[in-house]
């Protein structure tokens, strides 16, 4: 066999493996989002047709460096209601999309550590371009387990990012608001969309 057909059968090898990955990713995606829709607990029946998400893509997730802060000091989270929630930082976690070095926190629920389910449970809320645009004007929020975290490394998928319950129905809930920080300086075309039906 030849150099060149060696060569024009590795690349279509690579190229297939490449299609093949992508595939795995976007069916894999697509699959949490039927998922998400079929178990959401504020939306039910018909109204389900009104979700709405961006594309999948790849790009947007990313392997985290996680930076752990000790002894965070617990403070009062702001959130779409009366009642303000407790966290503090557990992390902040670095990384890059398109080029663009970025930095979010990674908060602890106080309420939730005293929860023997949730104890181990990780929240992070953020904002970036998209919000009140393509994407709900509080912000959205992904979800994490400190099992997560691995060598000190993150993966953030925000092709899970997902709406807090406020998107859906006005007035009834205490939602979290992303603090200050944790607004993203780049459009993240990614996750869940707003909800198309009005209030």
């Amino acid at each position: 066999m030849n150099q060149r057909i060696t060569f024009t059968i590795a690349l279509a090898l690579t190229s297939f493996f490449c299609f093949a990955q992508q595939n795995t990713f976007t069916d894999s995606t697509k699959s949490y989002f039927t998922n998400y829709i079929k178990t959401h607990d504020v939306i039910k029946g018909d109204d389900i047709k009104y979700f709405r998400f961006f594309e999948p893509d790849e790009t947007y997730r990313v392997t985290a460096k996680l930076t752990k802060v000790d002894n965070g000091k617990w403070f009062r989270m702001e959130t779409s209601g009366r009642i303000k929630k407790t966290f503090r930082v557990y992390g902040t976690a670095s990384f890059s999309i398109h080029d663009t070095a970025l930095t979010l926190n990674i908060y602890q629920s106080q309420s939730l550590m005293e929860d023997n389910q949730y104890k181990d449970y990780l929240f992070l809320p953020f904002t970036d371009l998209t919000t009140g645009n393509e994407s709900y004007q509080t912000g959205r929020y992904i979800d994490f387990t400190l099992k997560d975290i691995k060598n000190g490394e993150l993966v953030i998928d925000f092709n899970r990012a997902y709406n807090p319950s406020c998107a859906y129905v006005s007035g009834k809930y205490n939602c979290p608001v992303p603090p200050r920080e944790n607004n993203l300086t780049i459009a993240v075309k990614a996750g869940e969309m707003n909800f198309a039906k009005l209030h």
